[in-house]
């Protein structure tokens, strides 16, 4: 099936097993990889950018990406959040080089055009020329050259911008489902405890995959096994919302016996016994949160609870084989010194050189060395079934299915000639999806920030 968008016409013969299906080609051809940045990320979707906890005072900005446009997020001086393009509109330059900080004004270094915290151009050496030469044509419109600004809106501490003129509004876009887990981790006023970031020679959409897969978490990973952090004969499963692009996995633990047997069984690798911690206090948290819980939002948000370590996760992409993740970590400004010390210890679970995660980029590493010559061969992603649906299973792809179905929705991209009804037809939130949260809910009471609402935390 060809896809077409304003700049891009792409070729890309889904098979005809479209919902377990997914073709290497998506990993590998530059030009899908051009068709994602104008119909993904600046299309009818809304872009994690940021936390509220870095920009709590005026005149505070970061610098980020939405795909791999370059942004700016601001708070100006009356409070309110700004988005814009971080690029010169005189000769093309980043404007703003810096990660994050504070200034009243941004100023390109190339030939120092200056921009007000909402992108709008406020300054042009010259502009008038010097000693009765001529600077810029007399009709020229400093409103007509300022950034280009985008859309923003909050939940509950998390920013998201949009390049859409039309998209849906942020609460519902989340969705009930989602805004439940959400509400679970940024249930107070949080602040921002640190960052790391890591580079991985993969495609981003690897990742994306990644964090959606319950399945492979216990198989790959030996640290979560053997130390019980997780394991796939745990309680919990995977909540979806109601369209399958977003996802939460969620696990509680079920006693020792329990949870090993399955492993014994099958004599796999990751169950390691006699294996134990040098430094047993890593693992020796607070009762917090009844078990861990990895949550995404389509295209590029993951925020982590595992054990008392918290953090979003921002995917990046560099390329059509490469991206960058970066990980802020938080806590919450009523954590004690000893609280803050366990969250900042826990860290070291996740991260570039985490115990945990830094197995998972070498994973979509060892996947896009393996791909490269069979981009017209597919990937299989049936474990737990076809269905895309809520699952009390952590054996399961079901959460990959959803993201697929979505991206291949924005994308324009149908499944080839024989693709059944059953696995094309999109299955009705009513009869597939269910909201399996409230009889096991423990959340506490709910704080949340309208999307519209940009209110300054204390």
């Amino acid at each position: 099936m060809r896809a077409t968008s304003k700049h891009h016409s792409v070729a890309l013969p889904w098979p005809a097993e479209a919902i377990t299906r997914v073709p290497y080609q998506v990993f590998l051809d530059p030009a899908v990889y051009e068709h994602e940045q104008e119909q993904l990320f600046r299309g009818p979707v809304w872009n994690y950018v940021a936390l509220e906890a870095e920009l709590l005072q005026p005149q505070d900005f970061k610098a980020t990406f939405i795909g791999d446009t370059p942004v700016v997020i601001t708070r100006a001086k009356d409070g309110a959040l700004h988005a814009f393009v971080n690029r010169c509109a005189h000769r093309g330059a980043l404007v703003c080089r810096e990660p994050r900080g504070n200034r009243a004004t941004h100023v390109c270094a190339y030939h120092q055009w200056s921009y007000d915290l909402t992108g709008n151009l406020i300054g042009v050496p010259f502009r008038k020329g010097i000693n009765g030469q001529p600077g810029l044509p007399d009709d020229f419109q400093p409103a007509q050259n300022s950034l280009r600004q985008l859309r923003v809106a909050v939940y509950n501490g998390l920013i998201f911008a949009s390049f859409a003129p039309r998209v849906e509004p942020l609460e519902d876009y989340v969705g009930a489902n989602m805004r439940s887990h959400l509400d679970r981790i940024f249930n107070r006023p949080i602040r921002v405890l640190g960052h790391a970031r890591q580079f991985i020679n993969a495609n981003w959409k690897l990742y994306a995959e990644n964090v959606r897969d319950p399945y492979h978490a216990s198989l790959l990973h030996l640290f979560h096994t053997t130390f019980g952090m997780y394991r796939s004969s745990q309680g919990g499963g995977v909540t979806l919302d109601d369209r399958g692009r977003h996802s939460a996995l969620h696990s509680y633990r079920r006693t020792e016996a329990e949870e090993v047997a399955a492993y014994k069984d099958a004599e796999l690798r990751t169950y390691q016994a006699k294996y134990t911690l040098a430094d047993p206090s890593l693992l020796r948290g607070r009762a917090e949160f009844p078990g861990l819980t990895i949550q995404t939002i389509f295209p590029c948000l993951v925020v982590q609870q595992i054990q008392n370590t918290l953090a979003v996760r921002h995917i990046i992409p560099r390329g059509v084989d490469r991206f960058e993740l970066i990980f802020t970590f938080f806590g919450y400004t009523d954590d004690d010194e000893e609280l803050c010390a366990i969250r900042i210890k826990q860290a070291n679970l996740v991260g570039p050189a985490g115990l945990v995660s830094m197995e998972d980029g070498h994973a979509a590493e060892i996947v896009q060395q393996a791909i490269i010559r069979d981009k017209d061969t597919a990937s299989l992603v049936a474990m737990g079934g076809r269905a895309v649906a809520n699952e009390e299973s952590l054996v399961t792809e079901t959460a990959i299915r959803g993201f697929w179905r979505y991206y291949r929705e924005l994308m324009g991209f149908t499944a080839s000639a024989g693709v059944t009804k059953e696995n094309e037809s999109w299955m009705h939130a009513s009869s597939v999806l269910q909201n399996t949260e409230a009889a096991r809910s423990t959340s506490p009471t709910k704080r949340r920030t309208k999307p519209t609402e940009t209110r300054r935390r204390a």
